[in-house]
Order: C-alpha cells, then structure tokens, then sequence
C-alpha cells in the first residue's frame, strides 16, 4: 500500500504523518520502520528497501521523503513502485509536485493521496477552538480570529501560541493574547500599509512607531512593505482569479492573499508601480546617504496615504 502526503501546510503535513507512524509503531514497535531521505539514496537502495522483507516485525514501514528531487528514482517510478510486498507500507511525503510528470500522475492513481493545503483565516480560528476544547480549554471563534491577525497564519507558530496560552489560563480570552503574545511584524506591516491606503495617516505613524518599538529595523520594515507591494501587483494582474488559484500559482500563503485583495481593488497598478519606485528610492538613499531612515519611511508613508 502506497499512501501520499503532499501540500504545503508543514504542520498539518507532519501530524498526517505522526497519525499514520504512531498506530504502527503501537502495533509492530519501531524495528520495521524505516526513514529515508530519498536525495541521499538511488534506484538501486530504493528497490532493495521495498523489497527486502521485514526482521523481527510482521510488517515494515518505510517513509521516504524528498524523492521528487531524486531524477533517478522519478524517471523509474513505476518499475520501483509497482509491485510492492503485501507487508509493505510505503509512505511518501512530497510537499510539492510537478503534476506535468508520470511521477505524480503514477502516484496519484496508484496511492491514497492526501493532501494538506494552509487554511484561511476562519479555518484557522476553527482549528483553534476545536485544539483548545480537545486540550481542555476553551476560545471563542472571534478571540480565535484575532491570534490569527495577530501572531500570523503559521500553524506550527499558532499551535506553540495556543499551548503558552492555555498553560497560563484555560480560558483564553483577548486580554491573555495580548499578554503573552507578541503580533507578528510581518502581519503589522500589513495594517500599516493598509491604514495608509485607506488615508489614515495618525494609524499609519502609530503602526510604525509600534514596529520600531518592537526594535524592527527600517531595513526590514523597507523589505516588508515591498514583499506587501509585491502581493497587491500579483493580485492586480491575475484579474477575476480566485484567491487559492491565485496563492498557488504565485506561491503565496492563501490566507496572505484574501487579506490583500480589499486593498488591491482599491488601486491600481500605475500607483503601485509609483509606490515601488518611491519605495526604491527610499531604500537607495538610507543606504547611499546620511539620511534618516526612520524620517525617510515615515514621510513615504504619509505620501502614500495623501495619494
């Protein structure tokens, strides 16, 4: 039996993994379980792990990971694959695929393929309140909502969040998020360039004073807002896309991209080509200059919401 896992939730991945290792492990101990990193091996130790049966154990698992980079074992997928023993469990975990190759689409029909992709912003507060109830303690959907605007859309980080949360109180409620959490500067950098666009220039200054406070350099915030920038322009010229399609085919969170498109509706792609280059601009001259950084971004940022 061949069972994939693919996507590119990395948590969500590796729990789907945990789920199909820990039952087996339970049932058979550790002796038949096998790891491999298919970059670091061939065709040849491919073949003969699958092959070979099982020592001590009634059945063998073996997990391989990063096969899709192995030419090799891409290009003989199905000779490698196609006649696995009965007391073999292979597990396969390839986060991306190039679906226009025969290894995905042997894949794809031969095994159980299942696929992790990151929520949006509502599955995310859902996943939260249903980890908090199973972990004994509660949050409602809206304070759930707002861990997510606050600390990021990072699984891995929300779940570690959510442990620190309830550890210190059950009930998780704002007041404790607020305490024991500190918002992301990359989700901050939104609300400041989202507070400009909309002509909010008292929001704006707040926004970054709060990220110099959280000793945010004016480099990394000049390097935020173009990655911000960036998103809007990718959004502008995908047109009438749907967000996930667009996410996927741009490489950019789901989640990032929903979040934005309010913003992009409301511009247009000559102002963003203004945007950048203003931005550029700024970025050269705190670099070849004795000017100001923080005086620098702080006037871009009140152009752009006069704009």
């Amino acid at each position: 039996m061949i069972t994939v896992l693919t996507g590119d939730n990395g948590f969500a991945l590796e729990r789907g993994l945990d789920e199909l290792v820990a039952p087996y492990v339970a049932e058979h101990g550790d002796l038949g379980l096998e790891r491999i990193d298919g970059r670091e091996t061939d065709a040849g130790g491919v073949r003969e792990a699958i092959t070979n049966m099982p020592l001590l154990a009634a059945r063998k698992m073996l997990v391989f990971k990063g096969l899709g980079a192995n030419k090799q074992v891409v290009e003989q997928v199905e000779q490698l694959f196609d006649d696995i023993p009965e007391t073999t469990d292979v597990v396969i975990v390839e986060p991306r695929f190039d679906k226009r190759l025969n290894y995905y689409k042997f894949l794809k029909k031969r095994a159980d393929l299942r696929e992790f992709n990151e929520p949006d912003a509502a599955g995310l507060a859902r996943w939260l309140v249903e980890a908090a109830k199973e972990s004994g303690g509660s949050i409602s959907f809206g304070d759930a909502r707002y861990l997510v605007e606050r600390v990021g859309s990072s699984q891995q980080l929300l779940s570690s969040e959510l442990e620190k949360l309830l550890l210190y109180d059950s009930k998780i409620t704002r007041q404790t998020i607020d305490l024991l959490t500190d918002p992301a500067p990359q989700s901050t950098v939104f609300q400041l360039l989202e507070a400009a666009f909309a002509g909010d220039k008292r929001r704006a200054l707040k926004l970054y004073a709060d990220q110099r406070a959280q000793n945010v350099e004016p480099a990394q915030i000049i390097a935020m807002l173009a990655w911000q920038l960036h998103v809007l322009a990718v959004i502008k010229t995908a047109g009438e896309r749907p967000a996930d399609t667009i996410a996927k085919e741009a490489g950019i969170n789901p989640f990032v991209v929903r979040k934005s498109q309010g913003i992009a509706r409301n511009t247009t792609m000559a102002r963003l080509k203004t945007l950048v280059n203003d931005l550029l601009r700024v970025d050269v001259g705190t670099k070849r200059t004795s000017a100001d950084p923080d005086e620098a971004l702080q006037h871009y940022l009140l152009k752009l919401a006069k704009s």
